[in-house]
């Protein structure tokens, strides 16, 4: 089992990332946590790890976090979830949204995730009660930040915009706290600056219509 590795960025090709490690380039699917942590080909990444042998191929997963790849690997448990769908799952939610909905029995949230439907998502939840004992550890206290409706306003907003769930979450999570009483259009052009600020110092957040995928 490969469970971490240490490396320098070759490439970057939509979630796939090329590492050179002491000589020996591996490709790594990775998540959107993940993509965003890595800055550009050239620099040295470490990324927690989980490998897959079919008869047919040997995938190498990438995570930004030992929670996140144990969320995978909790998912990957429950019948019908395969590799595939899990790394969408923690890619296209951030792992407080992920525990969120579980928490709130959130159908429409997971829905959000490409491959997830309605039937799929109500399934999940079910089972990632029993099964996600990791997620307890990024549950939140209640934030006395932005109301929930014009939180889920802004993401949905920027989701339109061509940006992937997580990125919009982190966005609008980023400027949340700080704008108690802002709507979702207040909390949507506060995230854009946040995303342009960051992105003219080569911050982590990326997306936007040129960049989705």
């Amino acid at each position: 089992m490969i469970g971490r590795i240490q490396g320098k960025l070759l490439e970057i090709s939509d979630n796939l990332l090329l590492i050179d490690v002491s000589g020996v380039a591996y490709e790594v699917e990775a998540t959107s946590a993940a993509l965003a942590d890595a800055a550009a080909p050239g620099v040295e990444i470490t990324l927690f790890t989980h490998f897959v042998v079919r008869e047919d191929a040997q995938l190498l997963y990438g995570f930004g976090s030992r929670t996140e790849r144990d969320v995978f690997r909790d998912l990957i448990r429950i019948s019908g979830v395969g590799p595939k769908m899990a790394l969408a799952i923690v890619s296209g939610l951030t792992l407080e949204s992920l525990a969120e909905a579980v928490r709130a029995n959130d159908v429409g949230l997971l829905t959000r995730v490409q491959g997830v439907g309605k039937k799929t998502a109500e399934r999940l939840l079910v089972e990632l009660k029993d099964k996600l004992g990791n997620l307890h550890v990024v549950v939140k206290p209640v934030s006395v930040g932005a109301d929930h409706a014009a939180t889920r306003e802004a993401e949905d907003a920027l989701m339109s915009l061509g940006y992937r769930p997580a990125e919009a979450q982190r966005a609008v999570a980023s400027v949340a706290e700080g704008l108690p009483v802002a709507s979702g259009e207040e909390l949507l052009r506060a995230a854009l600056k946040q995303i342009a600020r960051q992105a003219e110092a080569g911050g982590a957040v990326s997306g936007g219509r040129s960049e989705a995928r």
